[in-house]
């Protein structure tokens, strides 16, 4: 596997100190407009502070350990618009983990605002960079508790980590792994949601280096290949747009920027196209400098002079100005068919609106203080942090569940649904009538029985639309029930149902547990700790609680309770015992792996011991593929590619069940694979397919089903290859063929 070159790190003594006074000054000029008396002084004492604290400590790359700090301080200020507080927060985020300062140190230098944001960071630092086996997950809990707390803290915690990422080179190939599955898996869907769009991309993209090394080198390749004619094309575009703008008298900038390697990537493997054929490798931006009250009506100016020259495609036109995202972002985009027959996405905002977009919630602040900021704006912010609370404030949600749903509330796109009053409630693209009803109040959710969109009787399935004015049927009746959780979507109603499934499921488990004491009291045994846990150890349930309840829902009818001996008043189940089916918990032990016969080919852990393994099913690796081992609960060593859909959360939440792995060359032993190949319905194409495949390359087919419909085929052909070389010159040699559109392998 290919590793990223790292460049030596070579600065003497004398070279070091100017350089960390070089990103200081750097740091001071960024602040300069916001330096207000006294503050250049904190600023000093707080850089002396770290600097002092830090001064026997480097970095992996060998650098003083100082300039990550004032890296940290200056991403905060410059990209995220932050100011002294944080920057002065960001310096000294690293020394009361690492070194001797304390927070009393901290708080009677700086006070106790800066204390508690620090302290924030500190417990921050301390549950997620521990390598201790609790799982990730409970971590990232706590980072959501301190966002809610002072967002800040979270703010300065992406500033960290986007520069652990731009410096990511120095650190081991499973350290790379484990931080950008990481970054990946919860900041970026933080940054999206906090609006910094920037950060989010720049992150994926860092992500995907380290991730998925050869498709990211490939797209940055072709990106720079094509971009003088791509420059060429955005210049033929934008040059009328920009003479009647200077005309109509418009103070405004307007450019094209490329797209990030990750969106491209994302088009690429979800439309199923090559690169040449994603239409939107960059955007066209024109932001407009003009007063508040006129931002709408101008940016809506600009679109009608865009459609004059450029034919828009209506089911493409967003319009963030009238309903902005919930995370502040506001602007219209439009996508138009531009010269030579290609679509090109344009998007309008004003400096504000781009400020907003650019530097997110700080940017909200930062209106807020000088009280420039819309009440819809403002509500949309602090609902989504009373949102965040009330997830968070539940204390039974399973950890690894409460994970998901709030990630897929981070990211999803959204919908704009009414009350029958008019009152407007913004929800997750496919939410569900059920969903609004628990947007408007748990206790409405769970009497739920229907609800009447735009004045029509719908199931409480139903998805809505953008637009729906919806009044939710209720009945005291009614209780949530499992097959629920099967269709809505936020976090909110999941975690309420479930509540509610479990109160109903104790009501039930109770009268079990009377029938249970009814039993043992006639076969006058003790319903004691030690004989309650031996029926739940024999029965196999989970808990007493699941014990009582298959009772009370007569799954278990306790007849074999008269087998059990009695010795004093402890129970002693009958002999023999069943032996468990599956292989008992084994948490990544090397030695106690089972030594399963499919073990075809070495994979080397870290005591370059031999090990047996299996090869996940989810991504089926194939040698050559970038793959990470990972130990399972019940099943060994599993292998998983780099680029698989669970590799993020296994490597995010699980990090230290993962182990090093490499291939060891071995050409006897064949693979299954599976590739999907789309074409012209021609005669003789099977033929001159199978022909490659097992005339020329001696490849073996396992399965082979082509579809023909109105002219297109699609075929899907399982092989066994030998690795990714041979694969990926199969996947070369077919796309060479004539009327072939496009060959992928499958991802599962």
């Amino acid at each position: 596997m290919e590793t990223v070159a790292v460049q030596k790190y070579n600065l003497d003594e004398e070279q070091e100190k100017k350089e960390i006074v070089r990103q200081y000054r750097a740091l001071l000029r960024a602040l300069k407009p916001r330096l207000k008396k006294g503050d250049r002084e904190l600023v000093r004492t707080a850089f002396e502070m770290a600097a002092d604290a830090h001064k026997e400590m480097r970095r992996k790359s060998g650098e003083p350990y100082i300039l990550h700090p004032l890296a940290v301080a200056q991403i905060c200020v410059e990209e995220i618009g932050l100011g002294v507080r944080s920057a002065l927060c960001a310096l000294l985020h690293d020394t009361v983990e690492d070194t001797e300062v304390t927070l009393e140190d901290v708080e009677r230098e700086f006070g106790s605002e800066i204390a508690h944001i620090v302290d924030g960071l500190t417990k921050i630092s301390t549950v997620i960079d521990s390598s201790t086996s609790t799982a990730q997950a409970e971590n990232f809990k706590k980072i959501l508790l301190t966002l809610a707390d002072d967002p800040r803290v979270i703010l300065i915690k992406l500033a960290d980590r986007l520069h652990n990422m731009r410096t990511l080179d120095s650190m081991s190939r499973e350290k790379q792994l484990k931080i950008a599955s990481e970054t990946v898996f919860i900041y970026a869907p933080l940054a999206h949601r906090l609006g910094l769009y920037n950060i989010k991309s720049e992150m994926e993209d860092l992500a995907m280096k380290y991730t998925e090394q050869q498709t990211y080198r490939d797209i940055a390749k072709k990106l720079k290949e094509t971009k003088r004619e791509r420059t060429r094309y955005i210049n033929e575009f934008i040059k009328p747009i920009k003479e009647v703008l200077q005309e109509e008298g418009y103070n405004f900038e307007i450019y094209g920027r490329p797209k990030s390697i990750h969106s491209i990537y994302n088009k690429i493997k979800t439309k199923g196209v090559t690169f040449e054929e994603v239409y939107d490798l960059f955007a066209i931006r024109i932001i407009l400098n003009t007063p508040l009250e006129k931002e709408k009506a101008d940016c809506w100016k600009v679109y009608s002079i865009i459609t004059d020259f450029y034919h828009p495609s209506p089911e493409r036109t967003r319009d963030w100005l009238s309903n902005p995202k919930s995370n502040g972002y506001e602007a219209l985009h439009v996508t138009v068919m531009g010269p030579q027959g290609k679509w090109v996405e344009v998007q309008i905002r004003s400096k504000r609106m781009n400020d907003y977009a650019e530097k997110g919630l700080a940017a909200h602040w930062r209106y807020k203080e000088g009280n420039q900021v819309s009440s819809s704006q403002e509500s949309k912010f602090d609902q989504w942090f009373t949102q965040i609370r009330e997830i968070l404030n539940n204390p039974d949600s399973n950890t690894l569940d409460f994970l998901a749903d709030f990630k897929s509330n981070l990211f999803t796109e959204e919908i704009y649904v009414y009350t029958p009053k008019g009152d407007l409630k913004i929800l997750p693209i496919g939410s569900t009538a059920l969903d609004f009803a628990y947007s408007i109040h748990s206790a409405i959710g769970n009497k739920c029985i229907g609800a009447k969109v735009n004045y029509k009787l719908v199931p409480l399935s139903h998805k809505l639309r953008s637009g729906d004015q919806v009044e939710i049927i209720t009945s005291n009746k009614q209780k949530p029930s499992e097959d629920w959780l099967n269709f809505v979507l936020t976090a909110k109603a999941k975690s309420k149902i479930k509540d509610a499934l479990k109160e109903e499921k104790r009501k039930i488990a109770m009268d079990g547990k009377a029938a249970l004491e009814r039993k043992l009291d006639h076969l006058k045994i003790s319903a004691s700790q030690h004989n309650i846990n031996e029926l739940v150890q024999f029965y196999k349930q989970p808990s007493p609680l699941d014990l009582y309840y298959q009772i009370a829902i007569r799954n278990i009818d306790l007849k074999e309770l008269k087998q059990f001996n009695v010795l004093g008043d402890k129970l002693e189940p009958p002999k023999p015992v069943k032996q468990p089916e599956h292989a008992p918990e084994d948490h990544g032990k090397h030695h106690q792996l089972p030594n399963k016969k499919e073990a075809e080919l070495i994979i080397f852990g870290e005591s370059s011991d031999k090990i047996a393994y299996k090869l996940a099913n989810c991504c089926r690796p194939i040698p050559g593929d970038d793959v990470f081992g990972f130990v399972t609960a019940s099943e060994g060593l599993k292998i998983h590619r780099t680029n698989c859909p669970n590799a993020a959360q296994l490597l995010a939440n699980y990090g230290h069940r993962v182990v090093k792995t490499k291939w060891v060359k071995n050409r006897e032993i064949s693979f299954l694979t599976g590739l999907r190949i789309v074409g012209m319905d021609d005669v003789g194409v099977i033929h001159k397919i199978t022909n490659i495949i097992s005339g020329e390359l001696k490849i073996n087919i396992a399965a082979l089903t082509i579809e023909s419909r109105e002219g297109l085929f699609e075929g899907l052909i399982k092989v066994y290859v030998h690795d990714k070389e041979e694969l990926d010159e199969l996947v070369e040699r077919l796309n060479r063929l004539e009327g072939i559109q496009s060959v992928n392998r499958l991802e599962e």
